[in-house]
């Protein structure tokens, strides 16, 4: 039987250990015959970006090749599992493809009309209809609704909530009975309490969790996917709302307190994961960016790298370096756990068992 044979430390284990490759599937037992590929180094689970966009761009929809383009930026930095978290295309075809990362894809967003990004979202006219419009995206994802809970209200001039409690609770009941996860993009306070008062499954950036809803959030299990190096955008979007002055302020308040606000929710125990919000105006393939912003808000480098490894692959369902799971590895030649740096510098990609 014909195979390949990794060997080195694997982690999360931290155990030098000898790995076999058949048919794209890990083996723990010997293959005889099998050609050695790795000697010496780290074996990581392949790298997760739980919130990423492939097929956005800075100026909106992209074509799939230029989708695929994006999903190779991010495979060649080691990531090889993407929660789409929502994407303005359909981008099934690229799920197809043994090149490219695996995709989960959440569906379209779903908004309010003139509240959000135009061109991205499905515009829900009647609130009322939010449970039946979160219905049809559950069965066109892939387990994951993606809703807009705040965003500026031009009529308030600053952020506000898109949605009613009890539309929410009505929304996420749907999407759970048909075996969809719910997660919100949330950027201010007031939205927070009725999203997991809900039973929402995951918020996307929660700078405005307060020690109240961080309290809640833990109490709940919802996961939070903080996007840190999205968020250093938030001045320069306050700089351009010069019509909305406590929006601006809001925004730069809420930057201001991003560390100290991810820092609570870490110490609070909430699950914490990993993702760039690449697309639109962030650069794929930032992976490593975002594992060095956990660091430095208050995880470990060994946290951090489980935020986007085996931690947020077992949050997805994905298994790591096991018997029979998909031989999907980033090797490096220095201990990422010792310097997060050496995660720049993959030594080799492995997805679905195909050297890269």
């Amino acid at each position: 039987m014909s195979g390949l044979h990794l060997r080195g430390v694997v982690l999360p284990d931290g155990v030098e250990q000898d790995l076999w490759v058949v048919n794209g599937r890990i083996r723990t037992r010997e293959v005889p015959g099998a050609r050695t590929v790795v000697d010496g180094g780290y074996l990581l689970p392949g790298l997760v970006d739980a919130h990423c966009h492939v097929g956005l761009g800075p100026q909106g929809p992209v074509d799939l090749p230029e989708a695929a383009q994006q999903a190779e930026t991010d495979r060649d930095t080691g990531t090889l599992l993407i929660r789409d978290c929502g994407a303005p295309i359909d981008t099934r075809p690229l799920q197809e493809r043994l090149d490219l990362p695996r995709i989960i894809r959440a569906g379209r967003h779903l908004v309010r009309p003139k509240r959000y990004i135009p061109y991205l979202g499905i515009d829900v006219e009647d609130p009322a209809d939010l449970p039946a419009a979160v219905a049809e995206q559950a069965a066109y994802g892939d387990g994951w609704v993606k809703l807009v809970g705040d965003w500026i209200d031009r009529s308030q001039g600053d952020l506000a909530p898109l949605w009613s409690d009890d539309v929410l609770t009505e929304a996420i009941k749907v999407a759970h009975e048909n075996g969809a996860r719910v997660t919100a993009h949330v950027f201010g306070e007031d939205a927070l309490p009725g999203l997991l008062a809900a039973g929402i499954d995951c918020i996307e950036h929660g700078t405005g969790l307060t020690d109240a809803t961080i309290a809640q959030m833990a109490a709940s299990g919802a996961a939070l996917v903080p996007t840190l190096i999205n968020v250093e955008t938030f001045p320069g979007i306050a700089d351009k709302a010069t019509k909305y002055p406590a929006y601006a302020t809001h925004m730069r308040s809420l930057h201001a307190g991003v560390t100290e606000t991810v820092a609570k929710a870490i110490e609070a125990g909430i699950p914490v994961y990993a993702g760039t919000d690449a697309g639109g105006g962030i650069a794929h393939g930032l992976i490593v960016d975002e594992i060095e912003a956990l660091h430095r808000v208050g995880m470990t480098t060994t946290q951090a790298i489980a935020a986007a490894s085996w931690a947020a692959r077992d949050w997805l369902g994905y298994p790591s370096l096991t018997e029979g799971s998909a031989a999907d590895i980033v090797v490096y030649s220095d201990d990422p756990r010792t310097d997060l740096a050496a995660l720049r510098h993959p030594k080799m990609v492995m997805l679905r068992g195909r050297i890269h």
